[in-house]
């Protein structure tokens, strides 16, 4: 059921650049594997979901320092068996990630797609993950790192590019920038 509200979704959404049209044709193949939400697909990978949220006035944007990565992120993970949606996944993550509650989205549906690598680790062989980004907002204050979280930071949207970051929160930190004026 999910799989295919996910597919109609992703044919729905308007890529806002080449990379976010292939990006969109991946993710639409990687609905015809078996599980395309299990963690433990390899090859090419599997569904995950992230969130960025915005402060109450729409200028900054919660970035994790992800203990793993090591480098500033959205919050993000893993979408589990026992999530109804995506939408629901990446609310949990954050929740998991940033401690905070009452996040509301900003709009509806997916935000932003993006494919990434993700190193081999442990046991886990380098893998894909192919991650669908949500706006959301939250309340302000009361936000504190857990999880996979080492620290957080409300980062001024212009502000962003000076973290060590990735390419990809860039780009959708500038859509957000766009977004609000």
């Amino acid at each position: 059921m999910r799989r295919e509200a996910l597919r109609a979704a992703l044919r729905t959404y308007e890529a806002s650049g080449a990379d976010e049209v292939i990006y969109r044709q991946r993710m639409i193949a990687l609905c015809d594997v078996p599980d395309p939400f299990d963690r433990s697909a390899y090859a090419p990978g599997h569904f995950t979901a992230s969130g960025f949220v915005l402060s109450p006035d729409n200028r900054a944007v919660v970035l994790i320092f992800h203990r793993k990565l090591r480098r500033w992120l959205q919050p993000g993970g893993h979408i589990d068996h026992s999530d109804p949606s995506p939408e629901s996944a990446c609310l949990r993550e954050v929740q998991e990630e940033c401690n905070i509650s009452g996040l509301e989205f900003v709009m509806p549906g997916i935000f932003d797609l993006d494919i990434h690598q993700i190193p081999a680790r442990g046991d886990e062989p380098a893998h894909e993950h192919f991650d669908l980004r949500y706006l959301l907002r939250g309340p302000g204050g009361g936000a504190a790192a857990g999880s996979d979280a080492e620290a957080l930071r409300f980062v001024a949207l212009d502000q962003v590019h000076r973290l060590e970051s990735d390419e990809s929160v860039l780009r959708a930190v500038a859509r957000i920038s766009a977004l609000s004026g």
